[in-house]
Parts: structure tokens; C-alpha cells; sequence
């Protein structure tokens, strides 16, 4: 039923490798794990996308789709999956990552301690004001967000493998039990 739903949502393997734009990247596209539903190649574009969604900017869907490809998961769920930032969860997550990266360094003196105000008159100011205050907060930053985007990879492989093995399972039993009658 889920993997239905998700066939209608994404599009089809043959309209992304016909469309003109990604026809220049020929047969790097045509791995059949970039496109099928299947909980390997799932479980892996999950992974994907959870840690490169912590990557600042718009790249983060551009770089998950090239991991994607190099270690040939779903490609559209790796994408897809970048979008847990988004301006309301991207702070916190990042005072989180600071955290940990102040914890396994010894630097920094935790969130209560940071000024996490910036300056910004209008929306324009906004970004980059918003990156300044990123930079200033230096190597835990730096070493944090690998860290919590790999907490976060590998717990979401596997709970999505989990998951997945659960929903097979129920299925089996459900299937049994119809046959038994």
C-alpha cells in the first residue's frame, strides 16, 4: 500500500531519464537502485538525505542526489528526504550539532553561553547576517553537524529497515491467516 502510494508520487524511471536537463548525465542514471522501491535502496536514500540535509544552503539537495548516485540508492528519496531543514527546524538543529561538537572537542561554552542574536533590518540582511552567526560559532559547529548528520544517517537506515522488515512480517502473518481460513 505504501510502496503504491510512493509510485504515484515520484515520477517514473523512464520521464527522469528522458527529461532534457538529466539526459547529459546518460548512464550514471540508469542503476535500477536509483529508482526502485525496495527497502535496500530506500533505507540508503533515507541515510543520504538525512545527513547530507544538514549541509547550509540550497546544495544539500544537489549533493544528496550525487551520493545518491555514487553509492546507488533511491535517488528521489535521498532528495526528498533533505527537506526535514527547513527554516523552522535548521536553528535548532545547529544548536544541537553545536553541542555535541563542543562536547567532543572541549571548546565552546555551550548554547546558554552563545550570543544568538544577529542583526538583520529586512529579509535580504537576513542570510547572510544568519551565515556570519554560523561561521562565528567555529570548530564545535564544524565538528558537530558530521557527527549529528551520521547520528542521524544511521539511525534512519535502520529504523526505515526496521520498519520496512516490520510491515513485511504483518503483511506475511495477515496473508497466512487469510489462506488458514
Amino acid at each position: 500500500m505504501l510502496r503504491k502510494y510512493l509510485r504515484k508520487l515520484l515520477p517514473s524511471t523512464h520521464s527522469m531519464r528522458d527529461h532534457r536537463h538529466l539526459r547529459l548525465f546518460g548512464p550514471l542514471l540508469h542503476h535500477p537502485n536509483l529508482w526502485h522501491l525496495n527497502r535496500h535502496s530506500v533505507a540508503g536514500g533515507v541515510a543520504v538525505g538525512l545527513f547530507t540535509g544538514l549541509i547550509p544552503g540550497p546544495v544539500q539537495m544537489l549533493f544528496a542526489a550525487i551520493v545518491a548516485v555514487v553509492f546507488r540508492v533511491n535517488l528521489p528519496v535521498a532528495v526528498f528526504t533533505t527537506f526535514y531543514t527547513n527554516p523552522l527546524t535548521f536553528v535548532p538543529l545547529y544548536l544541537l550539532a553545536y553541542e555535541i561538537g563542543a562536547f567532543v572537542t572541549g571548546r565552546g561554552d555551550g548554547i546558554h553561553n552563545l550570543h544568538t542574536e544577529f542583526q538583520a533590518e529586512n529579509l535580504a540582511d537576513w542570510l547572510p547576517a544568519f551565515f556570519n552567526w554560523l561561521g562565528s560559532l567555529g570548530m564545535p559547529l564544524l565538528v558537530g553537524v558530521p557527527i549529528l548528520g551520521s547520528i542521524f544517517s544511521v539511525c534512519g537506515y535502520f529504523l526505515v529497515r526496521g520498519l520496512w522488515r516490520l510491515h513485511v512480517v504483518i503483511s506475511w502473518r495477515r496473508r497466512q491467516k487469510r489462506r488458514s481460513r
